[in-house]
């Protein structure tokens, strides 16, 4: 029979930095509908979709006994250095390799372990009908802070979590205290005030979303507090206590590519669809692609104080690309 011991001791020789262990039952539906019907997903239909599964992984999985989530930390080995002059941020998470390949590869191998000790299994790394925060909470990996993010005493809450739902019996772990406490840092922090009561985010109001998700022109409320940054936001996190002597994580797959940390403005705005590809193919760049990276660059673009770009935003205005070239001549209207 196998133990939660041996399930832990796979998980890190696999390269995971936590594992916990939950006892498989039906979630609290309650925030995922007070979420829904509050309108906070905003483009994110499929967060609608399998809710049943979501909130009870023995709708996913007939049978299923535990929960196994796994973490991976890409918490920063060094200081963040100094943004240099015309260049835009990049979320620490995507500055290497795509998470997603990284953590579901390892967790495959994991689901594969726990199928050949007798068991079934079935894995998922964010794209999955599995619930990861309220289920690494449950599995005593940590706590969802005010920002709803999990946030772990160590690794801060600079994690990437993956979740296996099995038919083995295994001993649950306890689930992890709350310990915010009485800090709210991570409120005021937001410029968009994103961050809603009961550990929430509005997506609409959200910087990452708008930059990453978000398929049409940046709204002008979120173009002008998002600053330099073209793919994310990690100002909650940047803020947060429990970040600030977070250890870096041991996975050299996820450890931060300084060419990838900030981007010129104006290698943004001359990409194309193949220098896109060339330089972000396997990165979670292309998740948006050559034209939401354009798209974002363009909403941050002030012509007064960099003319060296009209060139470049006038070549735009007969780009390709709809939405490119209309945030190209919303660009030049302004400054005219």
């Amino acid at each position: 029979m196998l133990t939660s011991a041996q399930v832990k001791a796979e998980a890190r020789k696999l390269g995971f930095d936590l594992c916990g262990i939950a006892r498989a039952r039906a979630l609290d539906r309650a925030p995922f509908e007070a979420w829904l019907a509050n309108g906070w997903h905003a483009a994110l239909s499929y967060m609608r979709e399998r809710l049943d599964e979501r909130v009870d992984p023995r709708v996913l999985l007939p049978g299923a006994q535990s929960v196994i989530v796994v973490a991976a930390s890409y918490g920063p080995t060094q200081p963040e250095p100094a943004l240099p002059d015309g260049e835009l941020l990049v979320a620490r998470y995507a500055r290497n390799r795509d998470y997603h390949n990284v953590l579901l590869k390892k967790a495959r191998k994991l689901a594969a372990w726990l199928r050949r000790a007798g068991g079934e299994a079935y894995c998922a790394v964010d794209t999955g009908a599995v619930a990861e925060k309220p289920w690494a909470q449950e599995a005593g990996l940590g706590w969802i802070g005010r920002n709803g993010l999990l946030i772990h005493q160590e690794f801060g809450s600079w994690l990437l979590l993956g979740a296996l739902v099995t038919t083995h019996v295994l001993d649950p772990d306890a689930p992890h205290p709350e310990r915010c406490g009485d800090c709210r840092a991570c409120i005021p922090a937001c410029p968009t005030d994103a961050i809603r009561d009961g550990r929430f985010i509005d997506s609409r109001a959200c910087i990452a979303f708008h930059t990453i998700e978000h398929r049409d022109p940046l709204p002008r409320e979120i173009a002008k507090a998002q600053g330099p940054r073209v793919f994310g936001c990690d100002l909650c996190q940047d803020v947060c206590p429990w970040n600030r002597k977070a250890r870096p994580g041991t996975l050299v797959q996820l450890r931060a590519r300084r060419e990838q940390t900030s981007l010129p403005i104006a290698d943004v705005l001359t990409l194309t669809e193949a220098s896109c590809t060339e330089r972000f193919q396997g990165t979670p760049l292309m998740r948006t692609g050559r034209e939401g990276l354009v798209r974002t660059a363009l909403g941050v673009v002030e012509l007064s104080n960099t003319p060296s770009l009209r060139p470049i935003v006038e070549a735009l205005t007969t780009d390709t690309s709809e939405a490119i070239r209309a945030e190209a001549q919303r660009v030049l209207q302004t400054e005219n």
